[in-house]
């Protein structure tokens, strides 16, 4: 029991690598939607593992085997593994339950704000332009979809640039990329390992919308030249959006702006065995999890006097 607990805890660590070939090998939006499945399966499996482990340590104790209507010892390995093991799962749990509830409070507060912000601005169609020194610009999701730009943003574009830009957050908004980078923040907090994933999966949401925007305005090297341009005037700005609000100047731009000037159709192949390869470390995880659950689960129900060994 306690080995099938433990693939879980050990799978998302070998992740993180498997997804940026993800990203160098399929299209940016089936390896956004593709990484973003996977970072919620691995985050569920570790959480139920995890919270088998704690289940198990806990029916051990008197009053709560008895609270449990335990008739009998529950059947676990010796309390040298699972007690350490059980104290180490509830540590990790609080404290990952305890910043994922810090990070939701300062998201939500900073959407809040960034959404009262747009909406006492005067808006064309859905651009809304923000008087501020500080370079900038994000989509922002919500009804309706925002894209917000800065007046300082706007000096640092020409009128081409200005146009590139505004397709690449409109293409985040279209796509429902903050779905994504959400559940990549949620997962980020389930295991360490997932917090390298999350930014894979930030930038695959960049990379896709930046396809998105090359094909609108026509002109690939454009979009480069503007998502740029774009970084270099706000690099030294602070923005205050939220993480799962998707922009033109975040992830690692010169990867990006190489990829743009890459030929259409020069991608590397074997996409298909990386994707498989994703699929499988994500199943191998929810499997042992399951399989890991439905066995304290089985233990308990003979701990019941339900069911025979």
């Amino acid at each position: 029991m306690i080995l099938l607990l433990l693939v879980p805890l050990l799978v998302p660590l070998a992740v993180p690598r498997v997804a940026r070939r993800a990203l160098d090998r399929l299209a940016p939006v089936t390896a956004l939607w593709a990484l973003t499945a996977a970072c919620l399966a691995l985050a569920g499996a570790c959480v139920a593992a995890l919270g088998a482990v704690v289940l198990t340590a806990v029916l051990k104790i008197p009053a709560f085997a008895a609270l449990g209507q335990l008739v009998h010892p529950l059947r676990t390995p010796s309390d040298l593994v699972v007690v350490p093991a059980a104290v180490s799962a509830a540590g990790v749990l609080t404290v990952g339950l305890w910043a994922l509830g810090r990070s939701a409070v300062r998201q939500v507060v900073a959407f809040r704000a960034a959404r009262t912000q747009a909406d006492r601005r005067p808006a064309a169609g859905d651009l809304c332009v923000i008087d501020s020194p500080h370079p900038d610009a994000y989509a922002l999701p919500g009804r309706p979809h925002r894209i917000v730009v800065t007046t300082a943003m706007l000096r640092s574009l020409d009128a081409a640039e200005r146009e590139a830009l505004f397709a690449h957050e409109r293409a985040h908004n279209a796509g429902g990329h903050h779905y994504a980078l959400a559940a990549a923040e949620l997962a980020a907090h389930c295991h360490p390992a997932l917090r390298a994933t999350r930014a894979t999966v930030r930038l695959a949401a960049e990379r896709a919308a930046d396809e998105v925007a090359a094909t609108a305005v026509g002109d690939r090297r454009l979009t480069a030249r503007a998502i740029a341009r774009a970084a270099l005037a706000g690099r030294h700005s602070r923005s205050t959006r939220p993480a799962f609000t998707p922009a033109a100047t975040t992830g690692p731009v010169p990867q990006r702006v190489a990829a743009l000037l890459t030929p259409p159709g020069s991608r590397p192949r074997a996409a298909r065995w990386t994707a498989l390869l994703l699929a499988a470390c994500a199943a191998l995880s929810v499997t042992t999890a399951t399989a890991g659950v439905l066995t304290v689960h089985h233990e308990v129900e003979v701990a019941q006097g339900e069911e025979s060994p």
